[in-house]
C-alpha cells in the first residue's frame, strides 16, 4: 500500500507519494552489516574452538605418543607383505605389477582419495598375493577390491568409489557381483586385519613436530610412490621408508634437517642409497601427477636434481681418465715388442752405421755444420759477390777444407754408409 505525505505550498495543500525504496535500501544495508558481523563472530569462535581442540589433541598426543608409536610399529610388522610368497605365484609376474599400479594411481587421482588410501590399497594387494594364488585375469579385480576396502576404511565417505564406477574403469571386464565376492574374499583372507599403518601416517607424525613445509612433504610422498613400484621395497617397513624418504627429500631440496626426536631423525642409509638408484626412470603416471602445481611440481625439481648429479658424475669420471692418460704418456716407456715388425712395414730415414756422430773422426778439425743452409742463403751470397765485383772489392769467402799433401799419411775413411728400407 502506497504511503502519502502532505505539504503546504503556494497553491495550497499538495499530496504526493513517499519513496518506499529509500527505506528498503537502508534496511537491507543494516541487515547485511549485522549478518556480516555475525558470520565474522562465528568464524572467530570456530577458530578459537579449533585452536583449543588442536592444543588438547597435541597435549593428548604427547601424552600417548610413545604408546601410539609402539602400536604402529607392532602393526606394521604384522601387516607387511612377504616377497618370497609372491615370487612363487604361477601366473602373475613382477613385471605386471607396475601396470596395475599405474591403473590404481589413475583411479586414485580420479576419485580424489587421500594419500594414505593409495598406500593401504597397495599393501592389501600385496598381502593378498602373499597368501592366495592369483590368476592373471583376476589381478586387476583384486586391485580394485583392495582400493574399495581402503577407501571405505580411511577415506571420506562421499569419495568412496561405487562398484559401477570401478566396473566402468575396468571397461566392463568384470560383473558387479564379482567385485562384491572379491571384496569379501580379500577381507577373509587377511582375517579382517586392515589397520596397516601406512607411510603417510608415519610422515604426518614426523612432520607434525616441525614447521610445516609442503614441498618437503610432496617430495617425500613422490619418492615413496616411486619406491612402491619396485620389488626391493615391498617388504620395507613403512616407518623406515618414511624417515629415509624424508631425509632424501630434504637433501634434494637443500633443506637443513630440523631438530626433532631421536626416532624421527634416524634413517636407514642402505634404504636411502637403494632408493636413490631407482630415481632415474619413474613412472610417467607419477611424473604427470607430481608435475602439477598442486604438488609443487616436485617431479620437475627431482628431474633437475638428477641431471645435475649426472653432470657431476661425468666430470668426476672424465678427470681421472685424463690424469691417467697424461701420467702414462710421461712416465710409461713405449712398448717396443712390435718394433721389428714396425720397421719392416713402415719406411724409415736412412741411418748411418758406425760410431755416433760425436765420436766420428774429424781429419781436418771441421765438424759437420749444425744447420744446413737454405736457398735464400746462397742467393744472398751471390748478390753480395755481384755487388763486390761491381765495386772492385774482394769478398771474403768461407775457408775450405785443406786438401792433404801427397806426402802426408793417408786419412782414415769412415766405413761405407749402409741404408735400410
Amino acid at each position: 500500500m502506497a504511503q502519502y505525505s502532505a505539504s503546504l505550498g503556494n497553491g495550497g495543500l499538495t499530496v504526493r507519494p513517499v519513496n518506499d525504496h529509500f527505506f528498503e535500501a537502508e534496511n537491507d544495508r543494516e541487515t547485511g552489516l549485522r549478518s556480516g558481523k555475525t558470520r565474522e563472530a562465528q568464524r572467530n569462535a570456530a577458530k578459537q574452538l579449533q585452536t583449543m581442540a588442536d592444543e588438547m589433541s597435541r597435549a593428548t598426543a604427547d601424552e600417548y605418543q610413545e604408546d601410539i608409536l609402539d602400536h604402529m610399529e607392532r602393526m606394521e610388522a604384522e601387516t607387511i607383505p612377504d616377497v618370497d610368497s609372491i615370487d612363487i605365484q604361477t601366473e602373475i609376474q613382477w613385471f605386471m605389477r607396475p601396470y596395475l599400479l599405474d591403473f590404481l594411481i589413475e583411479a586414485h587421482i580420479a576419485f580424489q582419495l587421500l594419500p594414505e588410501t593409495l598406500f593401504l590399497t597397495v599393501n592389501l594387494l600385496d598381502r593378498y598375493c602373499s597368501k592366495r594364488v592369483v590368476f592373471k585375469r583376476h589381478y586387476q579385480l583384486v586391485g580394485c577390491a583392495a582400493m574399495l576396502i581402503a577407501a571405505k576404511y580411511g577415506d571420506k565417505k562421499d569419495r568412496v568409489p561405487t562398484i559401477r564406477e570401478l566396473q566402468s574403469m575396468c571397461c566392463g571386464l568384470y560383473e558387479e557381483d564379482m567385485f562384491v565376492q572379491m571384496e569379501r574374499h580379500v577381507l577373509q583372507t587377511l582375517n579382517w586385519i586392515i589397520g596397516h599403518p601406512t607411510i603417510d601416517n608415519f610422515l604426518q607424525m614426523i612432520l607434525s613436530e616441525v614447521t610445516y613445509d609442503p614441498e618437503v612433504e610432496y617430495m617425500a610422498l613422490y619418492l615413496c610412490e616411486i619406491a612402491m613400484f619396485h620389488k626391493d621395497f615391498v617388504s620395507t617397513l613403512p616407518s623406515v621408508m618414511a624417515r629415509s624418504s624424508l631425509a632424501l627429500a630434504r637433501h634434494i631440496l637443500s633443506r637443513t634437517p630440523p631438530a626433532q626426536s631421536e626416532w624421527a631423525m634416524s634413517y636407514d642409509t642402505t634404504t636411502i642409497v637403494l632408493l636413490s638408484q631407482h630415481l632415474h626412470r619413474p613412472s610417467q603416471v607419477l611424473v604427470r601427477k607430481y608435475s602439477s602445481a598442486h604438488y609443487g611440481m616436485v617431479a620437475v625439481t627431482l628431474e633437475d636434481f638428477m641431471a645435475k648429479q649426472a653432470a657431476i658424475a661425468r666430470r668426476h669420471t672424465i678427470a681421472p681418465r685424463i690424469r691417467q692418460m697424461s701420467s702414462q704418456s710421461i712416465t710409461h716407456e713405449p712398448d717396443t715388442s712390435l718394433a721389428p715388425l714396425t720397421q719392416q712395414l713402415t719406411p724409415m730415414t736412412p741411418q748411418k752405421t758406425g760410431p755416433p756422430p760425436q765420436q766420428q773422426p774429424m781429419p781436418h778439425g771441421y765438424p759437420t755444420p749444425p744447420e744446413t743452409p737454405n736457398d735464400d742463403y746462397f742467393e744472398h751470397q751471390a748478390m753480395l759477390a755481384a755487388k763486390a765485383a761491381a765495386s772492385g772489392q774482394v769478398v771474403a769467402q768461407n775457408p775450405t777444407t785443406p786438401m792433404p799433401t801427397p806426402t802426408s799419411a793417408p786419412v782414415p775413411q769412415p766405413p761405407a754408409m749402409v741404408y735400410q728400407y
